[in-house]
């Protein structure tokens, strides 16, 4: 059965990621290498590589593969990273991360979501990943700043805890808007302040915590 993956997930590369304009090509080998089928419910299995979201349960969904590989994208990350990333989720999202950051640092407020992905990924060998079960708003104060950090839940605005906790020159990408869309928005960090670019719409599930929305 792995061999049908293997070409479901070169499929995936060609025909949703590169023509949407995935051309980095540490992103493509990272979305080639790590099993996306591992990551659901095996009776989703089969959707892994389609072009949706897709639900993992406790309201909370994987991105569709492109989104995943466009917030990865805006990072620009090279391997020597300290990456933070807000909402493990199926920890999909967090294995990318990993293959492209020196270590990641991934915090998921749904305590089950957070134990199955930790199995699964500690499962894969992955050694460069670090878990905290908190409210991601307030980011991680004791590994900061951080180089990269990844926002995959959706914000009323962007929350200054984590933009305090970025480095200097560092990037953030975070969707930002209403309940039921979203702008895909990159933070930049500058010496005093920072500036903001906007990627487009996208949809994703309520940021929530002190500096997102109530539960």
């Amino acid at each position: 059965m792995n061999h049908d993956y293997k070409h479901a997930r070169e499929r995936m590369i060609k025909t949703q990621l590169i023509p949407k304009g995935i051309k980095d090509k540490l992103v493509l080998e990272a979305m080639s290498k790590v099993h996306r089928h591992l990551f659901l419910e095996e009776a989703l299995a089969g959707e892994a590589y389609n072009d949706h979201p897709v639900p993992i349960g406790h309201k909370q969904t994987i991105s569709q593969p492109y989104i995943v590989a466009l917030m990865t994208q805006i990072l620009k990350l090279t391997g020597k990273e300290k990456t933070l990333e807000i909402g493990t989720g199926s920890g999909y999202q967090t294995a990318i991360l990993a293959e492209l950051s020196l270590k990641v640092y991934t915090i998921e407020r749904i305590r089950p979501l957070m134990e199955k992905a930790r199995y699964l990924l500690n499962s894969l060998d992955y050694t460069n990943i670090l878990f905290k079960y908190y409210d991601g708003t307030l980011g991680w104060q004791e590994y900061a700043p951080y180089n990269a950090i990844i926002v995959t839940a959706g914000a009323p605005q962007i929350p200054e805890k984590l933009v305090e906790q970025l480095a200097e020159g560092g990037r953030m990408v975070i969707p930002v808007g209403g309940k039921t869309n979203q702008d895909l928005i990159e933070v930049i960090r500058l010496k005093t302040g920072y500036k903001t670019v906007r990627h487009g719409g996208c949809r994703f599930v309520d940021l929530i915590g002190a500096h997102g929305w109530k539960e």
